[in-house]
């Protein structure tokens, strides 16, 4: 097994293991033994980063055996520049939630541990797919286990939300299906994406298949007006199921449009630009506006997801490598500080079962250490500089402004937006006198808690610091995307 295969398969492996020890009553074991596989599985993507070289676009720990030989479907992965830092990702922020579950789910413990465990190794094997179906395949098994995730532990409308989610991304993909067969059958049979990249496809197909990706990548993401899921399913969803929705599930969605929309079918993608702009720029609008009137703190940081992965997809299809870049950063650093937001909102309702901004406030009188970290999550989440919430969306800005000054300085005022709705929530539940008995009782974080939040604080901090490191990785595949976009344009 190569460094990706282990990468994807340790923490199935661990899952599995937590299936069959089961019962409740092995809880304390249940739990260090999942602490132990995501901290195993964290461990062996390390390598991945240590020995990856900068200097050349093409992939990387390449593996590729024969899978089901009569179709030419091929187990086949590799990481380049793109894909790299969300394999760590998705290893990291599962240690972050499996100490944040530790003491939080009493019943099914093993079954919802094992989800996070499989979970993280299907959206690793997403990231890691060279192969077009087997693309498809993690793209979707990742759905069972987060539907399992929020249709069991969830709120009382979980069914409702689980059923929801599961229908918009899996109707929303069945198009991609038809144009993955399609592509299968054009190549004379070959699901490579190498291959793939490389079709002289027409302007009309060009722009069907650019479609029918666009239907399973943009509800994921989720785009407006595809986005009406995503807040339901937020709030009914556990603590930690919104954290992996937040930061990585909605990546999945925006690293599809790099791997297929934009070198499968580039005409199309310049063709439709002004549209997917448009529909960025509602996101980043009209979305952070909608978050501004919402009463429940869970809500608003879902709606405040989605104004912030627009950004993403502006920066995407404007073009330029300053705008891809920072759109695969903004993806990076809004999975550490969407994963944040929802962990400290986790925090409070754990004590008060409430996520009503109108039941707390004060909170600062009681939970002194607790409030310093929420603070600082909520600057990031602001975008203040030397966060890596300010990172991503000056690239993108900056790209904006140097494509069309307008469209860069409609972008430019949704940060107003993102620190009117940000600061008023930490206002109204964290400052001023202590408003009832529930926040009156409060205590501090425990040293669990405050591991998590420091963990997640370290990063955002090291990103928003020092981003050398996360930009360097993705320059030159970056600069061989646009160059094959171009060239494919100017054919």
């Amino acid at each position: 097994m190569g460094l990706l295969s282990l990468a994807i398969w340790t923490p199935v492996a661990f899952g599995i293991v937590l299936l069959a020890l089961g019962r409740d009553d092995q809880a304390p074991i249940v739990r260090w033994v999942a602490l132990v596989g995501a901290i195993v599985s964290f461990l062996v993507t390390l390598p991945l980063y240590g020995q990856f070289d900068v200097s050349t676009a093409a992939m990387q720990f390449v593996e590729k055996s024969s899978w089901i030989e009569r179709f030419n479907v091929n187990y086949h992965l590799g990481v380049d520049g793109i894909s790299l830092w969300f394999v760590l990702l998705t290893a990291f922020i599962n240690v972050v939630v499996i100490i944040a579950s530790w003491e939080v789910i009493k019943r099914n413990v093993s079954q919802y541990m094992a989800s996070f465990l499989i979970l993280s190794g299907l959206m690793i094997g997403v990231f890691c797919a060279l192969d077009g179906l087997l693309f498809y395949v993690f793209f979707e098994a990742t759905l069972i286990p987060m539907y399992l995730i929020i249709g069991i532990w969830g709120g009382p409308n979980k069914i409702y939300a689980a059923f929801k989610f599961f229908l918009y991304t899996l109707l929303g993909s069945l198009l991609m299906l038809v144009a993955l067969i399609y592509l299968y059958t054009t190549s004379g049979g070959s699901f490579d994406l190498a291959v793939w990249h490389q079709l002289p496809l027409g302007s009309k197909t060009q722009t069907l298949l650019f479609f029918a990706f666009f239907t399973a990548f943009a509800v994921k993401v989720p785009m407006w007006p595809v986005h009406t899921w995503l807040p339901d399913v937020h709030v009914e969803a556990p603590t930690g199921g919104s954290a992996v929705l937040a930061a990585i599930m909605l990546k999945l969605g925006a690293y599809g449009f790099l791997r297929f929309s934009l070198p499968i079918a580039p005409d199309a993608a310049h063709e439709w630009a002004g549209v997917m702009i448009a529909l960025s720029l509602i996101a980043v609008v009209y979305v952070g506006l909608v978050a501004m009137v919402q009463q429940d703190m869970k809500k608003l940081v879902a709606y405040s997801s989605v104004a912030h992965m627009g950004f993403v997809t502006l920066g995407f299809f404007i073009f330029s490598s300053l705008g891809v870049s920072g759109g695969i950063v903004q993806m990076i650093s809004h999975g550490f500080v969407s994963a944040a937001m929802f962990l400290s909102i986790g925090v409070l309702y754990d004590r008060v079962h409430s996520r009503e901004i109108a039941s707390y406030g004060g909170v600062v009188n009681t939970m002194p250490k607790f409030t310093a970290f929420a603070l600082f999550f909520a600057m990031a989440n602001c975008g203040l500089p030397g966060t890596a919430g300010f990172v991503g969306e000056w690239m993108v800005i900056l790209g904006a402004v140097k494509f069309n000054f307008w469209i860069g300085f409609a972008a430019a005022s949704a940060l107003i937006f993102g620190a009117a709705y940000t600061l008023w929530m930490f206002k109204r539940v964290y400052l001023g006198p202590v408003a009832n008995d529930h926040v009156k009782e409060l205590t501090d974080i425990s040293p669990r808690e405050f591991l998590v939040m420091a963990l997640l604080a370290a990063a955002v901090l090291y990103m928003g610091v020092y981003p050398k490191p996360f930009t360097d990785v993705m320059d030159v595949s970056v600069a061989q995307l646009l160059k094959h976009v171009a060239i494919s344009k100017l054919n």
